[in-house]
Protein backbone atom coordinates (compact mmCIF):
# COMPACT_ATOMS: atom_id res chain seq x y z
CA UNK A 1 0.00 0.00 0.00
CA UNK A 2 1.54 3.04 -1.24
CA UNK A 3 1.67 6.56 1.28
CA UNK A 4 -1.12 8.07 0.03
CA UNK A 5 -3.33 5.19 0.26
CA UNK A 6 -2.14 4.73 3.81
CA UNK A 7 -2.56 8.75 4.64
CA UNK A 8 -5.88 8.37 3.62
CA UNK A 9 -6.96 5.85 5.27
CA UNK A 10 -5.82 6.95 8.42
CA UNK A 11 -7.70 10.28 7.98
CA UNK A 12 -10.86 8.65 7.42
CA UNK A 13 -10.26 6.33 10.63
CA UNK A 14 -9.67 9.41 12.90
CA UNK A 15 -12.48 11.12 11.51
CA UNK A 16 -14.69 8.11 11.86
CA UNK A 17 -13.35 8.00 15.17
CA UNK A 18 -13.90 11.25 16.83
CA UNK A 19 -17.20 11.93 14.72
CA UNK A 20 -18.49 8.49 16.26
CA UNK A 21 -17.98 9.18 20.00
CA UNK A 22 -18.79 12.69 19.95
CA UNK A 23 -22.21 11.72 18.20
CA UNK A 24 -22.67 9.21 21.04
CA UNK A 25 -22.02 12.20 23.64
CA UNK A 26 -24.62 14.35 21.84
CA UNK A 27 -27.26 11.68 22.04
CA UNK A 28 -26.57 11.33 25.52
CA UNK A 29 -26.91 14.66 26.31
CA UNK A 30 -29.76 15.25 23.69
CA UNK A 31 -28.14 17.48 21.52
CA UNK A 32 -28.51 17.54 17.56
CA UNK A 33 -26.25 15.25 15.65
CA UNK A 34 -24.70 17.69 13.40
CA UNK A 35 -23.29 20.02 15.92
CA UNK A 36 -21.33 16.66 17.38
CA UNK A 37 -19.95 16.42 13.32
CA UNK A 38 -19.28 20.41 13.50
CA UNK A 39 -17.36 19.73 16.77
CA UNK A 40 -15.24 16.53 16.12
CA UNK A 41 -14.09 18.54 12.59
CA UNK A 42 -13.10 21.52 15.15
CA UNK A 43 -10.91 19.18 17.53
CA UNK A 44 -9.28 17.52 14.61
CA UNK A 45 -8.60 20.55 12.34
CA UNK A 46 -5.86 22.66 11.86
CA UNK A 47 -6.38 25.30 13.82
CA UNK A 48 -6.96 23.53 17.19
CA UNK A 49 -3.82 23.60 19.38
CA UNK A 50 -1.57 21.01 19.71
CA UNK A 51 -1.76 20.17 15.83
CA UNK A 52 -3.93 18.89 13.25
CA UNK A 53 -4.58 15.25 13.12
CA UNK A 54 -5.71 15.30 9.29
CA UNK A 55 -2.94 14.40 6.74
CA UNK A 56 -4.91 14.94 3.38
CA UNK A 57 -7.61 18.28 3.82
CA UNK A 58 -7.25 17.53 -0.26
CA UNK A 59 -8.94 14.25 -0.39
CA UNK A 60 -11.57 15.11 2.77
CA UNK A 61 -12.92 18.14 0.72
CA UNK A 62 -13.37 15.70 -2.09
CA UNK A 63 -15.46 13.74 0.30
CA UNK A 64 -16.86 16.55 1.49
CA UNK A 65 -18.22 17.19 -2.15
CA UNK A 66 -19.72 14.07 -1.96
CA UNK A 67 -21.16 15.13 1.07
CA UNK A 68 -23.07 17.80 -0.80
CA UNK A 69 -24.33 15.51 -3.78
CA UNK A 70 -25.97 13.34 -0.69
CA UNK A 71 -27.41 16.04 1.22
CA UNK A 72 -29.31 17.54 -1.34
CA UNK A 73 -30.34 14.60 -3.26
CA UNK A 74 -31.73 13.51 0.04
CA UNK A 75 -33.39 17.11 0.21
CA UNK A 76 -34.74 16.49 -3.10
CA UNK A 77 -36.23 13.32 -2.11
CA UNK A 78 -37.70 15.25 1.06
CA UNK A 79 -39.61 17.40 -1.55
CA UNK A 80 -41.85 16.45 -4.26
CA UNK A 81 -44.29 18.08 -6.55
CA UNK A 82 -47.44 16.62 -4.46
CA UNK A 83 -45.66 18.68 -1.03
CA UNK A 84 -45.00 21.75 -3.04
CA UNK A 85 -49.27 21.42 -4.64
CA UNK A 86 -50.09 21.87 -0.52
CA UNK A 87 -47.32 24.82 0.10
CA UNK A 88 -50.32 27.38 -0.01
CA UNK A 89 -49.77 30.71 0.09
CA UNK A 90 -48.87 31.27 3.25
CA UNK A 91 -45.62 29.64 3.53
CA UNK A 92 -44.95 31.69 0.07
CA UNK A 93 -45.01 34.42 1.88
CA UNK A 94 -43.49 33.80 5.30
CA UNK A 95 -40.68 32.01 3.35
CA UNK A 96 -40.37 35.34 0.66
CA UNK A 97 -40.54 37.97 3.71
CA UNK A 98 -37.42 35.48 5.85
CA UNK A 99 -35.12 35.65 2.86
CA UNK A 100 -35.52 39.40 1.80
CA UNK A 101 -35.38 40.77 5.38
CA UNK A 102 -32.71 38.57 6.60
CA UNK A 103 -30.58 38.99 3.14
CA UNK A 104 -31.24 43.11 3.72
CA UNK A 105 -30.27 42.45 7.40
CA UNK A 106 -26.89 40.35 6.76
CA UNK A 107 -25.89 42.89 4.13
CA UNK A 108 -26.58 45.72 6.78
CA UNK A 109 -24.42 43.97 9.40
CA UNK A 110 -21.70 43.40 7.18
CA UNK A 111 -21.60 47.15 5.40
CA UNK A 112 -22.09 47.86 9.34
CA UNK A 113 -18.74 46.27 10.82
CA UNK A 114 -16.95 48.26 7.11
CA UNK A 115 -16.38 44.77 5.55
CA UNK A 116 -16.18 44.52 1.31
CA UNK A 117 -19.58 44.91 -0.24
CA UNK A 118 -19.09 41.12 -1.58
CA UNK A 119 -18.48 39.83 1.88
CA UNK A 120 -21.65 41.89 3.28
CA UNK A 121 -23.81 40.23 0.42
CA UNK A 122 -22.61 36.55 0.90
CA UNK A 123 -23.55 37.15 4.51
CA UNK A 124 -27.17 38.22 3.44
CA UNK A 125 -27.02 34.97 1.93
CA UNK A 126 -25.69 32.98 4.35
CA UNK A 127 -28.35 34.34 7.05
CA UNK A 128 -31.47 33.98 5.15
CA UNK A 129 -31.66 30.12 5.01
CA UNK A 130 -32.26 28.03 7.72
CA UNK A 131 -31.65 24.73 8.09
CA UNK A 132 -33.58 21.73 6.85
CA UNK A 133 -31.64 18.93 8.38
CA UNK A 134 -30.82 20.51 11.69
CA UNK A 135 -35.13 21.25 12.08
CA UNK A 136 -35.53 17.91 11.13
CA UNK A 137 -33.56 16.38 13.50
CA UNK A 138 -34.32 18.49 16.24
CA UNK A 139 -38.37 17.80 15.27
CA UNK A 140 -37.46 13.93 15.34
CA UNK A 141 -36.26 14.20 18.35
CA UNK A 142 -38.63 16.11 20.09
CA UNK A 143 -41.31 13.82 18.92
CA UNK A 144 -42.84 16.83 16.74
CA UNK A 145 -42.86 15.81 13.17
CA UNK A 146 -47.08 15.47 13.10
CA UNK A 147 -47.74 19.02 14.91
CA UNK A 148 -49.51 21.69 12.41
CA UNK A 149 -46.35 23.81 13.06
CA UNK A 150 -44.28 21.14 11.93
CA UNK A 151 -45.98 21.48 8.65
CA UNK A 152 -45.34 24.87 7.59
CA UNK A 153 -42.03 24.63 8.62
CA UNK A 154 -42.08 22.04 6.63
CA UNK A 155 -43.40 24.04 3.60
CA UNK A 156 -41.27 27.14 4.33
CA UNK A 157 -38.36 24.93 4.03
CA UNK A 158 -39.31 23.64 0.48
CA UNK A 159 -39.28 27.44 -0.77
CA UNK A 160 -36.65 28.40 0.89
CA UNK A 161 -34.57 25.26 -1.00
CA UNK A 162 -36.14 26.35 -4.48
CA UNK A 163 -34.89 30.44 -3.07
CA UNK A 164 -31.50 28.93 -2.28
CA UNK A 165 -30.87 27.55 -5.57
CA UNK A 166 -31.92 30.76 -7.47
CA UNK A 167 -29.45 32.67 -4.72
CA UNK A 168 -26.14 30.57 -5.34
CA UNK A 169 -26.56 31.02 -9.33
CA UNK A 170 -26.90 34.96 -8.68
CA UNK A 171 -24.16 35.13 -6.16
CA UNK A 172 -21.83 33.28 -8.49
CA UNK A 173 -23.05 35.92 -11.36
CA UNK A 174 -21.62 38.54 -8.98
CA UNK A 175 -18.76 37.14 -8.14
CA UNK A 176 -17.28 36.44 -11.46
CA UNK A 177 -18.82 39.18 -13.26
CA UNK A 178 -18.59 41.87 -10.16
CA UNK A 179 -21.88 43.47 -10.66
CA UNK A 180 -25.75 43.05 -10.14
CA UNK A 181 -27.91 44.23 -13.19
CA UNK A 182 -31.55 43.83 -12.88
CA UNK A 183 -31.34 42.22 -16.21
CA UNK A 184 -29.12 39.69 -15.07
CA UNK A 185 -31.12 39.11 -12.67
CA UNK A 186 -33.70 38.37 -14.75
CA UNK A 187 -32.27 36.41 -17.44
CA UNK A 188 -30.75 34.48 -14.66
CA UNK A 189 -33.81 33.78 -13.11
CA UNK A 190 -35.53 32.83 -16.69
CA UNK A 191 -32.68 30.30 -17.22
CA UNK A 192 -32.93 28.84 -14.03
CA UNK A 193 -36.69 28.36 -13.64
CA UNK A 194 -37.09 26.90 -17.27
CA UNK A 195 -34.41 24.25 -16.62
CA UNK A 196 -35.52 23.54 -13.08
CA UNK A 197 -39.16 23.27 -14.69
CA UNK A 198 -38.19 21.22 -17.76
CA UNK A 199 -36.03 18.86 -15.92
CA UNK A 200 -38.85 18.04 -13.27
CA UNK A 201 -40.86 17.76 -16.46
CA UNK A 202 -38.68 15.33 -18.52
CA UNK A 203 -37.53 13.91 -15.24
CA UNK A 204 -41.19 12.88 -13.99
CA UNK A 205 -41.91 11.48 -17.48
CA UNK A 206 -38.50 9.22 -17.98
CA UNK A 207 -36.82 8.32 -14.45
CA UNK A 208 -39.82 6.82 -12.89
CA UNK A 209 -40.52 4.22 -15.51
CA UNK A 210 -36.67 3.60 -15.12
CA UNK A 211 -36.79 2.92 -11.97
CA UNK A 212 -39.79 0.76 -12.19
CA UNK A 213 -38.33 -1.46 -14.96
CA UNK A 214 -35.24 -1.55 -12.91
CA UNK A 215 -37.43 -1.99 -10.02
CA UNK A 216 -38.90 -5.30 -11.18
CA UNK A 217 -35.82 -7.02 -11.01
CA UNK A 218 -35.91 -7.07 -6.94
CA UNK A 219 -31.75 -6.42 -6.38
CA UNK A 220 -30.90 -4.20 -4.20
CA UNK A 221 -27.77 -3.71 -5.46
CA UNK A 222 -28.97 -3.18 -8.91
CA UNK A 223 -31.54 -0.68 -7.97
CA UNK A 224 -28.73 1.51 -5.86
CA UNK A 225 -26.06 1.46 -8.43
CA UNK A 226 -28.40 2.70 -10.80
CA UNK A 227 -29.87 5.22 -9.05
CA UNK A 228 -26.55 6.83 -8.09
CA UNK A 229 -25.73 6.64 -11.95
CA UNK A 230 -28.37 8.80 -12.62
CA UNK A 231 -27.86 11.23 -10.02
CA UNK A 232 -24.02 12.29 -10.91
CA UNK A 233 -24.69 11.77 -14.28
CA UNK A 234 -27.63 14.53 -13.88
CA UNK A 235 -25.06 16.27 -12.03
CA UNK A 236 -22.32 16.23 -14.44
CA UNK A 237 -24.98 17.53 -17.22
CA UNK A 238 -25.69 20.22 -14.58
CA UNK A 239 -22.10 21.44 -14.22
CA UNK A 240 -21.83 21.23 -17.89
CA UNK A 241 -24.32 23.71 -18.38
CA UNK A 242 -22.14 26.00 -15.45
CA UNK A 243 -24.61 25.55 -12.76
CA UNK A 244 -23.42 24.28 -9.35
CA UNK A 245 -23.30 20.45 -8.01
CA UNK A 246 -25.54 21.36 -5.06
CA UNK A 247 -28.88 21.86 -7.98
CA UNK A 248 -28.02 18.42 -10.31
CA UNK A 249 -28.65 16.73 -6.91
CA UNK A 250 -31.75 18.68 -5.52
CA UNK A 251 -33.71 18.82 -9.06
CA UNK A 252 -32.59 14.77 -9.52
CA UNK A 253 -33.83 14.34 -5.77
CA UNK A 254 -36.96 15.67 -6.58
CA UNK A 255 -37.61 13.96 -9.69
CA UNK A 256 -36.55 10.39 -8.53
CA UNK A 257 -39.15 11.32 -5.31
CA UNK A 258 -41.62 11.07 -7.56
CA UNK A 259 -40.74 7.23 -8.33
CA UNK A 260 -43.51 4.88 -6.19
CA UNK A 261 -40.30 3.27 -5.23
CA UNK A 262 -38.70 6.31 -3.65
CA UNK A 263 -39.20 5.08 0.23
CA UNK A 264 -36.49 1.90 -0.99
CA UNK A 265 -34.46 4.47 -2.34
CA UNK A 266 -34.15 6.44 0.38
CA UNK A 267 -33.87 3.32 2.63
CA UNK A 268 -31.10 2.52 0.16
CA UNK A 269 -29.30 5.75 0.08
CA UNK A 270 -29.49 6.72 3.73
CA UNK A 271 -26.53 4.63 5.03
CA UNK A 272 -24.56 6.79 2.17
CA UNK A 273 -26.09 9.77 3.14
CA UNK A 274 -25.42 9.38 6.72
CA UNK A 275 -21.51 8.91 6.02
CA UNK A 276 -20.97 11.40 3.22
CA UNK A 277 -22.98 14.42 5.28
CA UNK A 278 -21.19 13.24 8.57
CA UNK A 279 -17.69 13.90 6.44
CA UNK A 280 -19.34 17.25 4.60
CA UNK A 281 -20.09 18.51 8.24
CA UNK A 282 -16.63 17.20 9.99
CA UNK A 283 -14.88 19.15 6.95
CA UNK A 284 -17.12 22.17 7.95
CA UNK A 285 -15.69 22.01 11.44
CA UNK A 286 -11.76 21.55 10.32
CA UNK A 287 -12.28 25.07 9.03
CA UNK A 288 -13.17 26.49 11.74
CA UNK A 289 -10.35 29.06 13.53
CA UNK A 290 -10.62 30.13 16.94
CA UNK A 291 -9.30 33.34 16.63
CA UNK A 292 -12.25 34.08 14.24
CA UNK A 293 -14.41 33.79 17.12
CA UNK A 294 -12.25 35.80 19.45
CA UNK A 295 -11.54 38.57 16.78
CA UNK A 296 -14.53 38.31 15.47
CA UNK A 297 -16.90 38.19 18.97
CA UNK A 298 -18.74 41.55 18.60
CA UNK A 299 -20.13 40.95 15.18
CA UNK A 300 -20.50 36.83 15.97
CA UNK A 301 -22.82 37.44 18.87
CA UNK A 302 -24.56 40.49 16.69
CA UNK A 303 -25.77 38.57 14.12
CA UNK A 304 -26.49 35.19 16.29
CA UNK A 305 -29.13 37.73 18.03
CA UNK A 306 -30.51 38.77 14.78
CA UNK A 307 -30.63 35.70 13.06
CA UNK A 308 -32.89 34.11 16.03
CA UNK A 309 -35.22 37.62 15.95
CA UNK A 310 -35.11 38.65 12.55
CA UNK A 311 -36.08 34.93 11.47
CA UNK A 312 -38.50 34.60 14.21
CA UNK A 313 -40.45 38.13 13.32
CA UNK A 314 -40.20 37.70 9.89
CA UNK A 315 -41.53 34.19 9.87
CA UNK A 316 -44.41 35.68 12.37
CA UNK A 317 -45.70 38.32 10.67
CA UNK A 318 -45.25 36.63 7.42
CA UNK A 319 -47.97 33.58 8.67
CA UNK A 320 -50.16 36.17 10.64
CA UNK A 321 -50.78 38.12 7.36
CA UNK A 322 -52.64 35.26 5.70
CA UNK A 323 -54.34 34.64 8.93
CA UNK A 324 -52.62 31.92 10.96
CA UNK A 325 -52.99 32.10 14.69
CA UNK A 326 -50.51 33.54 16.84
CA UNK A 327 -49.26 30.80 18.41
CA UNK A 328 -49.02 28.49 15.47
CA UNK A 329 -46.62 31.75 13.92
CA UNK A 330 -44.75 31.98 16.89
CA UNK A 331 -43.67 28.17 16.93
CA UNK A 332 -43.04 28.21 12.98
CA UNK A 333 -40.97 31.27 13.53
CA UNK A 334 -38.96 30.00 16.45
CA UNK A 335 -38.33 26.52 14.89
CA UNK A 336 -36.58 28.18 12.04
CA UNK A 337 -34.18 30.27 14.21
CA UNK A 338 -30.79 28.88 12.83
CA UNK A 339 -28.59 28.24 9.95
CA UNK A 340 -26.97 25.27 8.32
CA UNK A 341 -26.03 23.12 5.33
CA UNK A 342 -27.05 25.54 2.44
CA UNK A 343 -25.56 28.44 4.61
CA UNK A 344 -22.12 26.42 4.48
CA UNK A 345 -22.69 25.23 0.96
CA UNK A 346 -22.73 29.26 0.03
CA UNK A 347 -19.77 30.13 2.20
CA UNK A 348 -17.74 27.37 0.35
CA UNK A 349 -18.86 29.13 -2.67
CA UNK A 350 -17.28 32.04 -1.66
CA UNK A 351 -14.02 30.81 -1.03
CA UNK A 352 -14.10 28.70 -4.07
CA UNK A 353 -14.60 31.53 -6.14
CA UNK A 354 -11.86 33.10 -3.93
CA UNK A 355 -14.10 36.35 -3.71
CA UNK A 356 -14.98 36.21 0.22
CA UNK A 357 -12.38 37.02 3.09
CA UNK A 358 -11.04 34.18 5.14
CA UNK A 359 -13.29 35.12 7.90
CA UNK A 360 -16.20 34.10 6.73
CA UNK A 361 -16.59 30.72 6.44
CA UNK A 362 -15.50 30.03 9.99
CA UNK A 363 -17.59 32.63 11.44
CA UNK A 364 -20.45 31.06 9.20
CA UNK A 365 -19.75 27.62 11.20
CA UNK A 366 -19.39 29.48 14.53
CA UNK A 367 -23.03 30.84 14.10
CA UNK A 368 -24.24 28.20 12.53
CA UNK A 369 -22.62 25.97 15.54
CA UNK A 370 -24.42 28.76 18.17
CA UNK A 371 -27.93 28.26 16.47
CA UNK A 372 -27.71 24.77 16.33
CA UNK A 373 -27.11 24.22 19.81
CA UNK A 374 -30.32 26.35 20.70
CA UNK A 375 -32.98 25.17 18.31
CA UNK A 376 -34.28 22.68 20.04
CA UNK A 377 -34.61 24.75 23.37
CA UNK A 378 -36.35 27.27 20.80
CA UNK A 379 -39.03 25.03 19.63
CA UNK A 380 -39.24 23.36 23.16
CA UNK A 381 -40.01 26.33 24.80
CA UNK A 382 -42.04 28.09 22.23
CA UNK A 383 -45.48 27.67 24.22
CA UNK A 384 -43.72 29.61 27.33
CA UNK A 385 -42.63 32.45 24.71
CA UNK A 386 -46.35 32.57 23.19
CA UNK A 387 -47.88 33.13 26.58
CA UNK A 388 -45.02 35.64 27.26
CA UNK A 389 -45.83 37.76 24.07
CA UNK A 390 -49.67 37.41 25.12
CA UNK A 391 -49.00 39.05 28.41
CA UNK A 392 -47.36 42.24 26.51
CA UNK A 393 -49.48 42.71 23.26
CA UNK A 394 -52.17 45.28 23.76
CA UNK A 395 -55.82 43.85 24.09
CA UNK A 396 -56.03 46.15 20.93
CA UNK A 397 -53.90 45.00 18.77
CA UNK A 398 -55.29 41.21 19.55
CA UNK A 399 -58.67 42.42 18.69
CA UNK A 400 -57.83 44.16 15.56
CA UNK A 401 -55.76 40.83 14.39
CA UNK A 402 -59.19 38.68 15.28
CA UNK A 403 -61.52 40.74 12.88
CA UNK A 404 -58.91 40.45 9.89
CA UNK A 405 -58.38 36.81 10.73
CA UNK A 406 -62.50 36.63 10.71
CA UNK A 407 -62.08 39.18 7.45
CA UNK A 408 -59.81 36.88 5.61
CA UNK A 409 -62.57 33.51 5.88
CA UNK A 410 -65.14 36.02 5.36
CA UNK A 411 -63.66 36.73 1.85
CA UNK A 412 -62.76 33.06 1.29
CA UNK A 413 -65.14 31.72 -2.01
CA UNK A 414 -67.90 29.93 -2.05
CA UNK A 415 -67.44 26.37 -2.84
CA UNK A 416 -69.19 26.50 -6.15
CA UNK A 417 -66.33 29.24 -6.75
CA UNK A 418 -63.31 27.26 -5.34
CA UNK A 419 -64.36 25.49 -8.47
CA UNK A 420 -64.23 27.49 -11.07
CA UNK A 421 -60.98 29.03 -9.29
CA UNK A 422 -59.63 25.73 -9.12
CA UNK A 423 -60.18 25.52 -13.08
CA UNK A 424 -58.45 28.92 -13.84
CA UNK A 425 -55.45 28.30 -11.48
CA UNK A 426 -54.86 24.81 -13.28
CA UNK A 427 -54.89 26.19 -16.36
CA UNK A 428 -52.89 29.43 -15.92
CA UNK A 429 -50.21 26.94 -14.46
CA UNK A 430 -50.64 24.71 -17.42
CA UNK A 431 -49.88 28.06 -19.57
CA UNK A 432 -46.71 29.40 -17.38
CA UNK A 433 -45.37 26.04 -17.85
CA UNK A 434 -45.43 26.06 -21.21
CA UNK A 435 -43.77 29.02 -21.33
CA UNK A 436 -41.19 28.10 -19.15
CA UNK A 437 -40.36 24.72 -21.45
CA UNK A 438 -40.45 27.49 -24.45
CA UNK A 439 -38.20 29.30 -22.73
CA UNK A 440 -36.18 26.11 -22.25
CA UNK A 441 -36.23 25.48 -26.40
CA UNK A 442 -34.83 28.70 -27.46
CA UNK A 443 -32.33 28.63 -24.53
CA UNK A 444 -31.17 25.37 -24.99
CA UNK A 445 -30.72 26.48 -29.05
CA UNK A 446 -28.81 29.22 -28.10
CA UNK A 447 -26.39 26.98 -25.87
CA UNK A 448 -26.15 24.57 -28.74
CA UNK A 449 -25.58 27.14 -30.90
CA UNK A 450 -22.97 29.11 -29.11
CA UNK A 451 -20.41 26.30 -28.33
CA UNK A 452 -19.12 23.11 -30.06
CA UNK A 453 -21.91 21.07 -29.62
CA UNK A 454 -23.16 23.36 -32.74
CA UNK A 455 -20.49 22.64 -34.79
CA UNK A 456 -20.62 18.83 -34.23
CA UNK A 457 -24.60 18.36 -35.11
CA UNK A 458 -24.53 20.79 -38.18
CA UNK A 459 -21.48 20.78 -40.17
CA UNK A 460 -21.71 24.05 -42.08
CA UNK A 461 -18.82 26.18 -42.81
CA UNK A 462 -21.81 29.23 -42.53
CA UNK A 463 -21.96 30.60 -38.99
CA UNK A 464 -25.31 32.67 -39.63
CA UNK A 465 -27.32 29.85 -41.85
CA UNK A 466 -26.51 27.23 -38.48
CA UNK A 467 -27.82 29.65 -36.08
CA UNK A 468 -30.66 29.94 -38.59
CA UNK A 469 -31.19 26.39 -38.49
CA UNK A 470 -31.35 25.76 -34.94
CA UNK A 471 -33.74 28.59 -34.06
CA UNK A 472 -35.60 27.01 -37.22
CA UNK A 473 -35.90 23.51 -35.32
CA UNK A 474 -36.39 25.29 -32.11
CA UNK A 475 -39.35 27.06 -33.06
CA UNK A 476 -40.78 24.09 -34.99
CA UNK A 477 -40.37 22.34 -31.51
CA UNK A 478 -42.32 24.88 -29.75
CA UNK A 479 -45.37 24.67 -31.58
CA UNK A 480 -47.45 22.37 -29.95
CA UNK A 481 -46.54 24.84 -26.44
CA UNK A 482 -47.28 27.49 -28.49
CA UNK A 483 -50.50 25.74 -29.94
CA UNK A 484 -51.36 24.39 -26.18
CA UNK A 485 -51.36 27.74 -24.63
CA UNK A 486 -53.60 29.48 -27.22
CA UNK A 487 -56.27 26.95 -26.81
CA UNK A 488 -55.55 26.81 -23.12
CA UNK A 489 -56.20 31.13 -23.11
CA UNK A 490 -59.15 30.71 -25.53
CA UNK A 491 -60.79 28.70 -22.99
CA UNK A 492 -59.87 30.69 -20.00
CA UNK A 493 -61.04 33.58 -22.05
CA UNK A 494 -64.40 32.34 -22.56
CA UNK A 495 -64.76 31.71 -18.84
CA UNK A 496 -63.72 35.16 -18.20
CA UNK A 497 -66.46 36.64 -21.25
CA UNK A 498 -69.30 34.76 -19.04
CA UNK A 499 -68.42 36.09 -15.43
CA UNK A 500 -67.10 40.05 -16.57
CA UNK A 501 -70.46 40.61 -19.14
CA UNK A 502 -73.75 40.34 -17.44
CA UNK A 503 -76.04 38.27 -18.96
CA UNK A 504 -79.15 40.65 -20.40
CA UNK A 505 -81.88 38.82 -22.79
CA UNK A 506 -81.56 40.22 -26.02
CA UNK A 507 -78.74 42.32 -26.16
CA UNK A 508 -76.57 42.19 -29.34
CA UNK A 509 -74.10 44.61 -27.14
CA UNK A 510 -73.48 41.44 -24.27
CA UNK A 511 -72.66 39.01 -27.46
CA UNK A 512 -70.35 41.21 -29.05
CA UNK A 513 -68.51 42.35 -25.94
CA UNK A 514 -68.18 38.31 -25.12
CA UNK A 515 -66.99 37.65 -28.00
CA UNK A 516 -64.25 40.64 -28.09
CA UNK A 517 -62.66 39.45 -24.82
CA UNK A 518 -62.89 35.79 -25.97
CA UNK A 519 -61.06 36.28 -29.25
CA UNK A 520 -58.71 39.16 -28.00
CA UNK A 521 -57.26 37.35 -24.83
CA UNK A 522 -55.97 34.22 -26.61
CA UNK A 523 -54.12 37.04 -29.41
CA UNK A 524 -52.87 38.86 -26.99
CA UNK A 525 -51.09 35.64 -25.04
CA UNK A 526 -50.08 34.73 -28.31
CA UNK A 527 -48.35 37.87 -28.83
CA UNK A 528 -47.00 37.65 -25.61
CA UNK A 529 -45.23 34.01 -26.22
CA UNK A 530 -43.58 35.00 -29.63
CA UNK A 531 -42.11 37.71 -27.29
CA UNK A 532 -40.77 35.52 -25.11
CA UNK A 533 -39.31 33.60 -27.86
CA UNK A 534 -37.72 36.54 -29.85
CA UNK A 535 -36.51 37.62 -26.44
CA UNK A 536 -34.81 34.49 -25.47
CA UNK A 537 -33.16 34.03 -28.33
CA UNK A 538 -31.92 37.09 -29.93
CA UNK A 539 -28.47 35.85 -29.91
CA UNK A 540 -29.24 33.40 -32.74
CA UNK A 541 -32.34 35.35 -34.62
CA UNK A 542 -31.54 34.80 -37.97
CA UNK A 543 -31.86 37.48 -41.16
CA UNK A 544 -35.71 39.22 -41.20
CA UNK A 545 -35.79 37.39 -44.60
CA UNK A 546 -35.11 34.15 -43.47
CA UNK A 547 -37.00 34.80 -40.15
CA UNK A 548 -40.18 35.18 -42.18
CA UNK A 549 -40.03 32.49 -44.59
CA UNK A 550 -39.42 29.89 -41.42
CA UNK A 551 -42.77 31.49 -39.81
CA UNK A 552 -44.72 31.13 -42.71
CA UNK A 553 -43.49 27.06 -42.98
CA UNK A 554 -44.15 27.01 -39.11
CA UNK A 555 -47.45 28.59 -39.92
CA UNK A 556 -48.20 26.16 -42.52
CA UNK A 557 -46.60 23.45 -40.39
CA UNK A 558 -49.13 24.18 -38.06
CA UNK A 559 -52.31 24.36 -40.38
CA UNK A 560 -51.88 21.19 -41.52
CA UNK A 561 -50.38 19.37 -38.57
CA UNK A 562 -53.16 20.99 -35.90
CA UNK A 563 -54.61 18.02 -35.07
CA UNK A 564 -51.65 15.83 -34.73
CA UNK A 565 -49.90 18.63 -32.57
CA UNK A 566 -53.00 18.83 -29.87
CA UNK A 567 -52.72 15.08 -29.59
CA UNK A 568 -48.91 15.16 -29.07
CA UNK A 569 -49.06 17.68 -26.64
CA UNK A 570 -52.39 15.65 -24.73
CA UNK A 571 -50.60 12.60 -24.94
CA UNK A 572 -47.63 14.22 -22.85
CA UNK A 573 -49.59 15.97 -20.22
CA UNK A 574 -51.73 12.84 -19.91
CA UNK A 575 -48.50 10.36 -19.31
CA UNK A 576 -47.10 13.17 -17.41
CA UNK A 577 -50.48 13.42 -14.90
CA UNK A 578 -51.09 9.66 -14.83
CA UNK A 579 -47.10 9.48 -13.24
CA UNK A 580 -47.47 11.94 -10.47
CA UNK A 581 -51.29 10.01 -9.80
CA UNK A 582 -49.27 6.73 -9.94
CA UNK A 583 -46.64 7.25 -7.97
CA UNK A 584 -48.16 9.50 -5.17
CA UNK A 585 -46.90 8.37 -1.84
CA UNK A 586 -49.55 7.05 0.47
CA UNK A 587 -51.77 8.61 3.13
CA UNK A 588 -50.29 11.89 1.73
Amino acid sequence: MDIHSLLFIQDLAIIMSVAGFITILCHRFKQPIVLGYILAGIIIGPYTPPFSFISDELTIKTLAELGVIFLMFSLGLEFNLHKLSRVGVAVFIAALAEIVLMMWLGYEIGRLFKWEKIDALFLGAILSISSTTIIVKALNELGLKKEYFAQLIFGILIVEDIFAILILTLLSSIALTGSLRIEDVLLNAAQLSSFFVVSLLLGVLLIPKLIGYIAKFNSDEMLLISVLGICFGFCLLVVKLDYSVALGAFIIGAVIAESKHMHRIEHLINPLRDMFSAIFFVSVGLLFQPSVLFEYFVPIVVIVIVVILGKVITCTLGLLATGQDGKTAVKTGMGLAQIGEFSFIIAGLGITLNVTSDFLYPMAVTISAITTLLTPYLIRYSDQVTDGIKVIVPKRAVMIFSLYRTWLQHIQPKSEDKVLRSVVKRSLLQVVINLFVIMAIFLGGAYIANSKLGDLLLVIGDKGLQQTLIWGAAFILSIPFLIANYRKMKALSMILAELSVSETMGSALSLNVRKVISELIPILSLVLSMGFVFAFSAGILPPMRLMIMILILAAILAVFLFPWWVKLHARLQINLLETLKENEPKGQ
